[in-house]
């Protein structure tokens, strides 16, 4: 055995390090695509896929999958960035990293799975909508609009203004090559398991751009060291702005779902040791922190990085951290050559990342099989284009709570009449909830108005505040309504019987005085 461990041991260093090259080469253009999408210079996207590799990688969690800067978040740090400024991103990016570093040691990281699907894929879907509308501006070199429904808007506009000029329509051309290329790279099974979609789109876009010498723009460099931006003790004041809070608490939220969804998916593509989701969460809060003393993106979990890492036989954590090694390697050697890459290539590559996010597939099957969900998927997403992501997702939340809520508060009524002169027994079973009250209240209304009742209780696993004191108002207010109509109908009836004795009484007596017998 002893001699065997060995070769083992190689194998797995060949693998891992084999590995690792496959995923530095996918996470290299999104690094630096996720980063001018969302406004910030492309380094910093490149400094968080290190800290992805370097920090999280290093430590225990999931072992496959890897970490950096995700599309996902990209529309919530260009509106944080355009609305706090640069500098601000840091303490974001901090706070949500010490958030998660809680959390994780609370042993919090099972919850995060017991967030509906539906809102998690609403969440993705609106992503990938917003970012798609923002991408198709820059995929023309133009600037896109502010807001998500101005950027849907915008497009027909967009349209003539492409057409009308020869350097956006030049542009266009590339970034509509670059996202033919990642739909058709993949099925070139040869040439996919050389160079992986997003790098050979890039790189062939950089090389047609570079060898015609087109007039478009490209990605702007401003060195690595100068791209790091600490914050400083006045963006740490802006804290105590709503907005800003709220803005951590998405990043927290959603930076968390996205890596424990994807850990989730990691594990179901290879049989090794299983994810500690506590561990993992602790994991992305340390990587955060530092992204955020550094003034970096933000970092999840990554499936696209993640899955290629897996596909391609890595089998311990070391291809991860040297996907690190080798892409601070690049930034610090190389980083000039940054600078030929066309925007309208990374503005391809997200573009077909957006398209991604959204789970076309799944709308019809889920329609078809749970409409409930798909409303909410669909609200969640709309939610999002139309306000921005931390209200769209919270919409989503509320919208599945209620759901969910309606689903379980099941209630139904059963009578029983042990006789004339005894009170209706009404059995009320199920989940007794205010969003059932109408429901219930409507069927309580159809019992016989002139019978007192009782009601039996003890068949509801719950009973909410609302629902107890309707049902006890109503069984008063029935039951002293029927007592007065059974008071009524009793007088009736005795004047009818009087009414009936007296007139038999002047029969008996009329046919007295006639001598006759009355029949």
């Amino acid at each position: 055995m002893n001699k065997l461990n060995p070769l083992r041991h190689r194998d797995t260093l060949r693998a891992d390090f084999t590995a690792s090259l496959v995923v530095f080469l996918v996470a290299l253009p999104l690094c630096v695509g996720v980063a001018v999408a969302s406004g910030v210079p492309a380094e910093l996207g490149l400094i968080t896929g290190i800290v992805g590799g370097l920090v999280a990688g290093f430590l225990p969690g999931s072992s496959l999958q890897v970490s950096g800067p995700a599309a996902g978040l990209t529309v919530l740090v260009y509106e944080a960035v355009d609305t706090y400024g640069l500098s601000a991103l840091g303490v974001l990016v901090l706070l949500a990293g010490l958030l998660q570093l809680l959390m994780g040691a609370l042993k919090l990281g099972r919850w995060f799975r017991a967030i509906s699907v539906s809102v998690v894929q609403g969440m993705l879907a609106g992503i990938g909508l917003v970012l798609i509308a923002g991408q198709v501006y820059a995929l023309a070199d133009q600037p896109a609009p502010s807001t998500g429904v101005e950027k849907l808007t915008g497009l027909p506009d967009l349209v003539v203004d492409t057409l009308s000029s020869g350097t956006a329509l030049t542009a266009a051309g590339i970034g509509a090559a670059t996202v033919l290329l990642l739909v058709l790279w993949p099925k070139w099974r040869a040439g996919a398991r050389v160079l992986p979609a997003p790098l050979a789109a890039v790189a062939a876009a950089t090389a047609v751009t570079v060898a015609f010498d087109l007039s478009i723009a490209r990605v702007e460099v401003t060195g690595l060291v100068e791209a790091v931006q600490p914050p400083g003790a006045d963006d740490f004041g802006a804290l105590l702005s709503t907005g800003m809070i709220g803005t951590v608490l998405a990043f927290t939220l959603i930076a968390s779902a996205e890596s424990l969804f994807s850990a989730a998916a990691v594990d179901g593509m290879h049989d090794g040791e299983r994810t500690d989701y506590d561990k993992e969460l602790r994991a992305q809060g340390a990587g955060n922190a530092v992204c955020g003393l550094l003034g970096a993106l933000p970092m999840t979990a990554v499936i696209v990085r993640s899955s290629a890492n897996v596909a391609a036989g890595a089998r311990t954590k070391a291809s991860r951290v040297l996907h690190g090694v080798w892409l601070l390697v690049f930034a610090a050697a190389f980083p000039a050559a940054l600078e030929i890459i066309p925007l309208a290539s990374l503005a391809g590559v997200l573009v077909h990342a957006g398209w991604k996010l959204m789970p076309v597939k799944d709308i019809v099957p889920l329609w078809r099989d749970h409409r409930a969900e798909a409303v909410v998927l669909a609200v969640t997403a709309v939610s999002i284009v139309v306000t921005n992501m931390f209200e769209g997702v919270l919409i989503g939340l509320l919208l599945s709570v209620v759901k969910t809520a309606w689903e379980i508060s099941h209630v139904h009524v059963d009578t029983e009449d042990p006789g004339e002169d005894l009170p209706v027994r009404v059995h009320v079973r199920g989940n007794a909830t205010f969003l059932r009250l109408p429901r219930l209240e409507d069927e309580l209304a159809e019992l016989p108005t002139d019978r007192t009742v009782e009601l039996q209780l003890s068949g509801l696993r719950h009973m909410d505040h609302a629902s107890g004191l309707a049902l006890s108002t109503w069984e008063e207010r029935h039951n002293r309504m029927a007592a007065r109509l059974s008071g009524e109908r009793r007088a009736r009836l005795d004047a009818q019987v009087q009414e009936a004795s007296s007139y038999a009484r002047e029969n008996r007596e009329s046919y007295a005085q006639e001598g006759q017998s009355p029949r």
